[in-house]
């Protein structure tokens, strides 16, 4: 596991992906790089208005890594919390933020942060949610 410290990239799977709401609000200007990614170990369920990510060995997510400026990233990482009403331990989180590996469409692969379901939303998912079957967001579902 990577130190909360260590400024990794961000893979982002569905409103924060460029041209969706989230992402003129909360990355324009802010990032150095932004491209197409897969990230394995994952599948997406719909949400109200947004997807969430739950952990899945067979899965695999399509997406952007985004990588942050220099100067803008503790902001960014705020930022991102805030917006996925993130608290590092706390019991009521709707998300978790992991450190996980991810394939950009060069085939690099590297560790970035990511959003995924907590537990108690994950299970709720696997019995009751609407999986996107695609692991894209943006397909017609």
């Amino acid at each position: 596991m990577v130190s909360v410290t260590t400024r990794l990239p961000f893979f982002v799977y569905g409103t924060l992906r460029p041209g969706e709401h989230n992402h003129d609000h909360f990355l324009r200007g802010r990032t150095e790089s932004e491209e197409p990614a897969r990230m394995r170990g994952l599948v997406l369920y719909e949400g109200p208005g947004y997807p969430y990510a739950v952990e899945e060995a067979d899965g695999a997510v399509a997406g952007e890594v985004v990588t942050a400026r220099p100067e803008a990233y503790d902001e960014l990482l705020r930022a991102l919390d805030r917006l996925e009403d993130y608290v590092p331990g706390d019991p009521r989180n709707l998300y978790d933020r992991v450190d996980r590996e991810v394939t950009c469409a060069d085939g690099t692969v590297l560790r970035a942060w990511v959003y995924v379901a907590a537990p108690a939303v994950a299970a709720r998912l696997r019995t009751h949610g609407k999986l996107i079957e695609s692991g894209d967001w943006r397909s017609p579902r």
